[in-house]
């Protein structure tokens, strides 16, 4: 059995009005994120950790923001294509872990429903899946309540 890490990084910068997705999740909020699909960072976060960790590029080259095809897309979609990808070079997840970066707002209460939600679209269990997040104490970008980032790490494993 063959084991590799993959890692992810995502920002998208938050505006008055928009929805706010996050791991597959609305969150109420008064600002969403600004991006070509559903902007969802954790899930882009994700998704570049699994391309990454087969050496399969980034999530830019396989849904490049200058295709119209994929404006307005759900990163669920996004996300279950990557997972398609892996399983076609023989992976599968063996564990996430992620981190939100973002000062407001709080997303605790919303942690398990991303957790069930992004391991149901995986098909593997949300115990699999962990998803933290923390606040900047109000420094830098995430801390003004300007965006959004967030990091993944992932393990694969040879069917």
């Amino acid at each position: 059995m063959s084991f590799r890490i993959g890692f992810g990084y995502d920002v998208h910068r938050l505006e008055e009005g928009l929805p706010f997705w996050l791991g597959g999740v609305e969150i109420p909020h008064s600002k969403g994120a600004v991006g070509h699909s559903d902007a969802d960072v954790l899930i882009h976060a994700i998704c570049d950790a699994m391309l990454g960790a087969a050496a399969l590029g980034d999530i830019g080259q396989h849904f490049p923001d200058t295709d119209p095809s994929y404006k307005g897309i759900s990163s669920m979609v996004l996300l279950e294509r990557c997972m398609e990808l892996l399983h076609s070079e023989g992976y599968k997840i063996g564990n996430i872990d992620s981190t939100i970066c973002l000062q407001q707002p709080k997303v605790m209460p919303y942690i398990n429903s991303m957790r069930e939600t992004l391991a149901a679209k995986l098909g593997i269990s949300a115990k699999q899946v962990s998803v933290k997040a923390t606040t900047e104490e109000h420094l830098g970008f995430t801390g003004k309540e300007e965006g959004v980032s967030a990091y993944a790490v992932l393990l694969i494993q040879t069917i």
